[in-house]
């Protein structure tokens, strides 16, 4: 019933917005039918009948109480059925003139009351009601476009007992309602259909009726829009049906004989290249092979030949854009909004509301009228919801929107005014803003922003924001010198907060050239483009505006370009920290999150740590912990915390505000989003060792733990840092070989991310270093010291140092040790001694250290050429790298040739000096490598003189 009235039968539209059935045969048709099916249903279906609605149908009755007989109680002109529901309301009440009904029992016996009147309460309770089965069943059941999954909504609500029975006569009177509205479409489409001719042609051109579709009104209801016989090379004609649900095989269509030819008779599919694909391998091979294909290229290439009701949007170039490499060199993690998003065309003429045709009259006026005549159009336009997708598309689908651009060229204010107010609220479609992009409108309101009417200017700012969506239409705005003139526009703003009139348009004026620049920021070029024009000084004073409003592009803006270090350099020597800091103390939610971003991306500088601290903003950070319920508050806070915690100063104030104690309760049910920052936290605060127990105190052990399991990359790093950070206290790694950590880790190093790799590696060195017995431990993983020694092969350095700071630990283990020297460790170690990398050099020569305590390895390294380069390793300026090579020196010089090879590259001076350390282990290795050297040295001397 509720499709029914909204697809076939004819409305009005009244004033106050209630419309009325319109005196036509299809309703008057409908509404017998309708009268028949409710006469009849207690008779039909008891049970279904009785069954009480979730909300009573009312409506203005004709009936008065001397129209009700037995079966009723009357007190005066008000009339209570006798019938109650479970509570003991009555299922039927009159108060004159209007009338409350709760059940189809009772409206069965209404229309048998009502005697000559029957069709009018039938239309009066129509009109009141317009759709029904929201109020029989609840809103979840209301009409909608598209496919119903109301029967199978209901079905999900089974259960045992009474209510088991009471959803299957719901679902019963559910499917009757459809079969009702299914033969009210019907019949009266086939009517419409008698006025119509469908004479299909013997070619490839058939009748298109004015919704765009092909097909007979009686099969529209089903919502297919036009049928196709293909031929490909390899298999018979695919005989197709287009429809709103997708494309599909149909039993055969215009064969003559057929009578199930409309019944499908294949898998739904999303579009016509995936069911050909499926259907042709010769097709599924070549189209494989186009590089930048799109489906709307094959839709717009058989419109050509069956005349499909597809309108394939060409292939367009900017107007009056720039080619080369410019077009291309947006950024790469600009958001990709809408960059392909199909079109979306209505199913028939039914289902567009009256305001659809009349803004499309009125757009005919805009065409045609005078200058008087353009105004009153452009007022009454925008009477309409403009923020409705139908009335957008309404202005678009005649033509609209070139009318709308083309006034903006006028002289007279008025109409630029209008069609900028229009614009400006319909360009929040992307369809719409794609268009405008298209028809060259971003030039023409990037001219305006010149005019000196400040209404003008506004206006044309805030459509260029809603436009600059997507990556093409940011380029056109700086292309044509909008982004120097949009910065232009923020440098008007008084500083007090009473305004006159003209001042809180300057106001508005800078509020909307922020909102333009916000979304052109998110182009890396644009971010340029913004500080080159002088932006960031008069973001910083608008940053002090007392307007609310103004603050959130301002910030929004500032938070976007923060991605680039000159901004964040200058974000902390303009002094806008102070200001972020502030406004995180501010009640608007939208604000705090976006100063809180901000502090997010410049708290990678270890100046923007300190002054956020500095300026007490890390008690704001963490009191915004409690809002849980706004992720994308949370998500920003977080990673606030986050990098200002790196910052062992900042931590230390965490701790004093008992934030990890909070972070840690955020550890579950929380977007990755919110998670990645909150464990990266964590996984800072965790160096300090009080953190390591608050952490295993709170319960966050075992959520990290679980974590492992995930497939977030940005997560595992952050997380297998937290964990390893924990393991380096016992009591923390006790719980984490309990909960099979360690295996979780090492499974990790499978990982195809290097950052990943790494992490876990690191993780894994105090895991192995704080296990009872880590050479047992290691051994149960089958496979895993030659997988660990695999990721030598890596050509990543920080994959490369956390492998061997891990080989250094393993091969404390005589037995792993000599594993690994089977699996080749000696030669790959050896291999990587010419690096010039300090990390990794320090851990290398601790691996190698390690190592030469097993057999001949020893010798090996000095085979492999392994002892020239660590002896330049002493030369380094990073004193942590001399007490590893040392002790790789000291092994390896008990070796005579290696200890020539040593002395030949100048080994004695440089330990000589490093005999006089303060570092007692690297005093003691100096002085051992060089006493070794000296004895060999010796020997060779009571060798040769005796």
């Amino acid at each position: 019933m509720g499709v029914a009235l909204t697809r076939a039968a004819q409305w009005t539209t009244a004033s106050s917005g209630t419309g009325k059935l319109e005196i036509t045969p299809v309703n008057e048709s409908l509404l017998k039918e309708i009268l028949q099916f409710v006469e009849q249903f207690s008779s039909r279906h008891p049970q279904e009948a009785r069954l009480v609605f979730k909300e009573p149908l009312q409506w203005t009755t004709s009936l008065e109480a001397s129209d009700f007989k037995t079966e009723y109680d009357i007190s005066g002109p008000a009339v209570k059925s006798q019938e109650t529901d479970r509570d003991g309301h009555p299922m039927l009440q009159l108060t004159p003139p209007s009338i409350s009904v709760h059940s189809f029992s009772q409206l069965s016996k209404i229309v048998q009351l009502a005697t000559d009147k029957k069709l009018k309460e039938v239309r009066a309770c129509l009109e009141a009601n317009r759709d029904p089965i929201a109020k029989m069943l609840g809103p979840s059941f209301a009409t909608v476009e598209g496919e119903d999954s109301s029967v199978l909504r209901l079905l999900e609500e089974v259960k045992e007992g009474d209510q088991a029975k009471e959803t299957e006569i719901k679902v019963k009177l559910i499917i009757l309602l459809q079969q009702l509205d299914t033969q009210l479409l019907s019949n009266s489409l086939k009517q419409i259909s008698q006025w119509v001719p469908f004479l299909p042609p013997p070619h490839s051109v058939y009748y298109e009726f004015t919704n765009g579709c092909r097909t007979p009104p009686w099969r529209q209801v089903h919502g297919e829009i036009c049928y196709l016989v293909i031929k490909p090379c390899d298999t018979q004609p695919l005989h197709i049906t287009c429809s709103t649900a997708g494309v599909f095989l149909n039993g055969g269509i215009w064969q003559e004989g057929e009578e199930n030819a409309y019944d499908r008779t294949s898998d739904v599919y999303r579009d016509l290249v995936t069911l050909l694909k499926s259907k042709s391998p010769h097709f599924a091979e070549n189209i494989n092979k186009q590089v930048g294909f799109h489906v709307k290229q094959v839709a717009g290439f058989l419109r050509v030949i069956f005349a499909l009701p597809i309108t394939p949007r060409s292939s367009i170039k900017t107007p009056g854009g720039v080619g080369g490499a410019d077009d291309f060199s947006e950024s790469s993690s600009e958001s990709e909004e809408d960059e392909e998003q199909p079109e979306r065309r209505t199913e028939s003429n039914t289902d567009l509301p009256s305001e659809y045709w009349q803004i499309q009259k009125l757009v005919k006026y805009l065409k045609g009228g005078n200058q008087t005549a353009t105004v009153i159009a452009l007022c009454s336009m925008r009477d309409f919801n403009l923020a409705q997708e139908t009335c957008q598309l309404a202005i678009r689908d005649v033509g609209g929107l070139e009318v709308l651009i083309n006034l903006l060229d006028t002289e007279e204010i008025k109409c630029k005014i209008g069609s900028l107010k229009i614009l400006k609220e319909i360009s929040r479609n992307s369809q719409i803003r794609r268009a405008i992009a298209d028809l060259g409108g971003l030039q023409t309101m990037v001219k305006i922003l010149d005019s000196p009417d400040k209404d003008l200017k506004y206006l044309a700012a805030e459509t260029i924001a809603n436009v600059a969506k997507f990556r093409r239409a940011r380029r056109t705005v700086r292309q044509h010198g909008g982004i120097k003139r949009l910065v232009k526009l923020l440098d008007c703003v008084p500083d007090s907060a009473a305004l006159t009139e003209e001042q809180e348009k300057d106001v508005e004026v800078a509020r909307c050239g922020a909102l333009a620049l916000w979304s052109c920021s998110k182009s890396t070029r644009n971010k340029e483009a913004i500080r080159k024009a002088g932006g960031i000084p008069l973001l910083a004073r608008l940053l002090k505006s007392p307007h609310e409003n103004m603050l959130i592009p301002v910030v929004g803006t500032l938070q976007e370009c923060a991605s680039e270090r000159s901004y964040r350099i200058a974000i902390q020597t303009e002094g806008m920290i102070e200001d972020l800091v502030k406004n995180l103390n501010c009640d608007n939610h939208e604000l705090q999150m976006h100063c809180a971003s901000a502090i997010f991306k410049c708290a990678e500088d270890k100046r923007t740590r300190d002054l956020v601290r500095q300026c007490e903003g890390l008690q704001p950070l963490v009191t915004l912990l409690s809002q849980a319920d706004n992720k994308q508050l949370l998500a920003a806070t977080t990673g606030a915390i986050w990098k200002c915690s790196i910052s062992m100063e900042n931590v230390a104030k965490f701790q004093d505000y008992k934030a990890l104690e909070t972070l840690v309760g955020l550890l579950t049910d929380q977007p990755e989003e919110v998670l990645v920052n909150v464990v990266g936290a964590l996984g800072e605060g965790a160096q300090k060792p009080a953190n390591r127990a608050t952490i295993r105190k709170c319960g966050g052990i075992q959520p990290l733990v679980n974590l492992l399991t995930g497939t977030n990359q940005a997560l595992l790093v952050n997380v297998t840092k937290a964990v390893g950070a924990c393991a380096t206290e016992l009591e923390n790694m006790t719980i984490i070989d309990r909960l099979d950590g360690v295996r979780l880790l090492w499974s990790l190093l499978k990982n195809p991310n290097p950052d990943v790799q790494a992490s876990a590696a690191w993780a894994i060195c105090p895991c192995i270093e704080n296990a009872k017995d880590s050479g047992e431990m290691v051994r149960s993983f089958v496979g895993g010291l030659e997988l660990i020694v695999n990721l030598l092969k890596s050509t990543n350095k920080e994959v490369l140092a956390s492998v061997c700071a891990a080989i250094a630990k393993i091969a404390k283990d005589e037995e792993n040790l000599a594993v690994i020297t089977d699996h080749g460790v000696v030669p790959m170690l050896a291999k990587l001694t010419n690096t010039t990398d300090d990390k990794l050099r320090r851990h290398l020569a601790e691996a190698i250290a390690r190592c030469c305590m097993w057999g001949s390895n020893r010798v090996l390294f000095g085979e492999a050429g392994a002892v020239a380069p660590l002896v330049r390793y002493l030369k380094s300026k990073d004193t942590s790298v001399h007490q590893a090579t040392a002790q790789a020196l000291f092994q390896l010089s008990k070796d005579p040739n290696n200890c020539i090879t040593m002395h030949d590259n100048g080994v004695v001076k440089l330990l000589l000096g490093m005999m006089g350390s303060t570092d007692e282990v690297l005093q003691e290795a100096a002085a051992g490598c060089v006493a070794n050297i000296r004895r060999l040295a010796l020997a060779n001397e009571k060798a040769r003189y005796g």
